[in-house]
């Protein structure tokens, strides 16, 4: 029980993360959440990391949860699509998945540090 005050466990943390293009850390993209009333652009990684907390500092889990975000139409070709889906987090220990959906693969992180690693990784590669 001791566990439970301290990583609170949410059900809808899932965000939306279209990438058009990436080098260096520098990134066009937008970043979609159901607490968010449209899409929002995101020039950096760590602009997408300070704006997920951001959005996570707004949760009253435990509660209902959020809706699950739809892949808008973009119109033109992306480079990736991932979801992110933040299971737990205290400070910025987090768990959760990252899905990319353009390879339809998926991998676990155990940290903001990670989950960083994993998206610079896939998009250098």
């Amino acid at each position: 029980m001791m566990l439970q005050g301290r990583m609170i466990p949410c059900q809808s943390r899932e965000a939306l993360v279209t990438v058009m293009s990436y080098r260096n850390g520098i990134m066009d993209g937008c970043l979609q959440h159901p607490r968010l009333d449209r899409k929002v652009n995101i020039q950096s990684l760590s602009q997408l990391m300070m704006t997920l907390n951001s959005l996570l500092d707004l949760e009253d889990c435990p509660g209902c949860p959020l809706p699950l975000v739809m892949a808008g139409g973009d119109s033109g070709a992306c480079m990736a699509v991932f979801r992110i889906q933040i299971l737990f987090r205290e400070h910025y220990t987090w768990q959760g998945r990252l899905i990319w959906q353009n390879e339809a693969q998926e991998a676990v992180f155990h940290s903001a540090l990670e989950l960083m690693q994993l998206i610079d990784e896939i998009l250098e590669d």
